[in-house]
């Protein structure tokens, strides 16, 4: 047996919104299926499970806020046997039926089946008789309790009051706000729905964004009434990103003794093969200049180990595997650095393929929780923007980061010749307690001669 617990998804997470289940108690899993998802500042992230075997208890319920390291769920181990459930100790108590309002009440049309009819006609007292009809009680809907089944006064009076506490409990579900999950709430707000309104199809019959996306599909296109910018607030969504992002830089800079270097690297020779490279190609096939840093980094870090690991509980714990997080802009801002598995083993094309993946996939929101707790280092590329040098800040528990800015025309000399060539600036910030200059020196030497040798990336 083992317990599936909430998963920190980066140094800076403490809890985690339990966004949905997957899968059902009884149903069976295998390492890497997605059987939740949980949001987080950074969105909704599908979390995997990591034992082979079968769902046992669920113990907490979707739409719960629950603390980093909780145990959400159970997981028999193959050949345990499963505990019969008779019900899942977190599922909302199933709420009777919403009957109409007390006034006037809904006739029922079934016939009673208690015998109180004779020659198809009810027995009921007079009185009886009298006071259902002021009260709205349906006579066919009343079991008697009289002599032969007659019905009674007192039986008209307990269906009244069966009835009005009915129609109370219909109000009151009437008025209850309705559950809506933290996504659903930031849609709304964005596309102008109001969620109170919306039948839920979510868990336990939650407002999800589905929900809101289809009312918002539905609405007749309204004119924008532009506002005045100072008078529009920032978003919750970016504002919690931009809070989740210092919480962890801070701690980062209190905590890890970085040291910095910085080298230039010639890149005429990258850049002229992958020119004749991408001539080859069908114009969706070319390669971008990244995807040769991607794996230039990666091949250096197999001559220089002491940069690819975690420092955990005052100790660096080397990882075999190179997983390089690719730091990703979103559109409506902050950053996200979902990793990319065994760079060092994959191809080119492989590489550019899962680069595209994992942006498309990140700025939809439809992360897996491996790819955000896997990266062992972190890259991050500027170039784009005009950045001719980055300095970054090394992301806990990771023990490096390796910037690269624009490839720019400047002076260089070789061979005592003068001239002007594209030239790229590589930064490298790295934890002191896990390396030193020298090994960083040598990583970055490993990086240039890595580009230098192109052909063999």
């Amino acid at each position: 047996m083992a317990e599936f617990k909430m998963p920190t998804l980066g140094a800076d997470m403490e809890a985690g919104t339990l966004y949905d289940w997957r899968v059902q108690p009884g149903d069976r899993v295998k390492r890497g299926d997605v059987i939740a998802a949980v949001e987080t500042d950074k969105g909704v992230i599908d979390i995997e499970v990591f034992e082979d075997g079968v769902m046992g208890e669920i113990l907490v319920a979707a739409g719960t806020l629950v603390p980093v390291g909780t145990v959400l769920a159970i997981i028999q181990a193959a050949g345990e046997t499963l505990p019969v459930l008779t019900a899942v100790p977190v599922a909302a108590p199933a709420l009777p039926q919403a009957q109409p309002a007390f006034t006037p009440p809904e006739k029922v049309t079934t016939p009673a089946k208690n015998g109180k009819q004779r020659n198809g006609r009810l027995r009921v007292s007079p009185v009886a008789r009298r006071r259902a009809a002021e009260w709205g009680v349906d006579l066919l809907a009343v079991t008697g309790t009289g002599a032969d089944g007659a019905i009674s006064l007192a039986d008209v009076e307990k269906a009244a009051e069966a009835l009005k506490a009915e129609a109370l409990r219909a109000a009151a579900l009437k008025t209850e706000r309705v559950r809506v999950t933290p996504v659903a709430k930031r849609v709304a707000e964005e596309l102008s729905v109001d969620p109170q309104a919306l039948v839920g199809t979510g868990p336990h019959g939650a407002v999800c964004r589905e929900d809101v996306e289809r009312a918002a599909a539905s609405q007749p296109m309204a004119v924008p009434v532009p506002e005045p910018a100072e008078a529009k607030p920032a978003a919750d969504f970016q504002a919690g990103m931009r809070r989740a992002i210092a919480a962890a830089m801070s701690r980062s800079n209190r905590d890890i003794p970085h040291y910095y270097l910085e080298t230039r690297i010639d890149m005429s020779r990258p850049l002229r093969w992958l020119e004749a490279e991408n001539l080859k190609r069908a114009l969706k096939d070319r390669l971008l200049p990244v995807v040769l840093l991607i794996k230039a980094t990666a091949k250096a870090l197999v001559e220089t180990p002491e940069l690819n690991g975690y420092w955990i509980d005052d100790a660096f714990r080397p990882q075999e595997a190179i997983h390089i997080g690719f730091a990703i802009a979103l559109r409506q801002g902050g950053l996200v650095t979902p990793a990319i598995h065994n760079a060092d083993l994959r191809s080119l094309d492989e590489l550019m393929a899962d680069m595209r993946d994992l942006i498309m996939r990140t700025r939809n929101g439809r992360l897996r929780s491996s790819e955000l707790t896997d990266p062992t280092i972190t890259l991050t590329s500027l170039g784009d923007r005009g950045v001719e040098k980055v300095y970054g800040v090394i992301y806990p528990p990771q023990v490096a980061l390796v910037g690269f800015g624009k490839i720019t025309e400047q002076p260089w000399a070789e061979n005592g010749m003068l001239g002007v060539r594209p030239v790229l600036t590589a930064t490298l910030a790295a934890d002191h307690r896990a390396s030193d200059g020298h090994r960083g020196g040598l990583f970055l030497e490993a990086l240039q001669k890595c580009l230098q040798e192109v052909e063999t990336l």
